[in-house]
């Protein structure tokens, strides 16, 4: 028992915030958990106040979400999620950013995020970068795979930050700033229901991009295994960065 509960002390713990019900974690769950590492959620769309700072945490998760950076007036939380960010680097803590995450994260590194010419959605190829190569989550990893993606946004490559992936649209797709802080902006956590989920959540979208929801579900059966498996090691090699504080 007093070696259980020492155990259960010495677990790290992140900080995970997340905008929207359907877009939860997925296999980042699974690779935290794998770990022994808890997460604390700080879920918006229940108006969780913003931490100013992560005080115990490891490290802190930023998910996707329908609203947009510049949003701010809208969603007044987003200029407390990029002190929040801007705390961890400053404290050289681990980030992970996903979709909006990743606009975050590069918005708080200085790089602007606008509305793209057009909208990914849907699976598309994406491919790595030399720098991945030699990358500590992605080395000895496919050169290019496809991958799951919902967004209308992009940003350039924020200075100081290393390129990582790209897409035939959109060339900033994911980056790495210092050791530990990555920024993603297709979607790796995905499982099949959050996918459904997601589709069902923004059915307006799809019409309006001429995208059927029964496309998108087809297509998840062709790539999701290889999708979670690339996603599952690199996943699995952030949280090794994660350190009990």
């Amino acid at each position: 028992m007093v070696q259980s509960e020492q155990k259960r002390k010495a677990a790290a713990s992140v900080t995970l915030l997340q905008h929207i019900q359907c877009e939860t974690p997925g296999i980042i769950s699974d690779c935290l958990q794998a770990a022994d590492i808890d997460m604390r959620f700080v879920r918006t769309f229940d108006k969780n106040p913003i931490p100013s700072n992560l005080d115990a945490q490891a490290g802190l998760i930023v998910m996707g979400g329908p609203m947009s950076v510049y949003d701010q007036a809208q969603f007044p939380f987003l200029p407390d999620e990029q002190r929040l960010i801007e705390k961890a680097l400053k404290d050289d803590k681990p980030v992970l950013g996903v979709c909006l995450g990743a606009q975050l994260l590069a918005a708080t590194l200085g790089a602007e995020v606008k509305s793209g010419a057009q909208k990914e959605i849907g699976w598309h190829p994406v491919t790595l970068t030399g720098s991945a190569a030699t990358d500590s989550l992605w080395k000895e990893l496919p050169e290019r795979f496809t991958a799951y993606h919902w967004h209308g946004d992009v940003f350039d490559l924020p200075q100081g930050a290393v390129s990582l992936a790209s897409s035939e649209i959109t060339p900033c797709q994911g980056f790495r700033f210092g050791g530990h802080a990555y920024g993603f902006l297709f979607h790796m956590e995905v499982t099949e229901k959050i996918i459904k989920n997601m589709v069902a959540e923004f059915q307006d979208e799809l019409e309006e991009q001429r995208i059927t929801a029964g496309s998108i579900i087809q297509k998840t059966r062709d790539y999701l295994s290889e999708l979670q498996t690339i996603g599952g090691k690199v996943f699995r090699r952030w949280v090794k960065s994660l350190k009990p504080v």
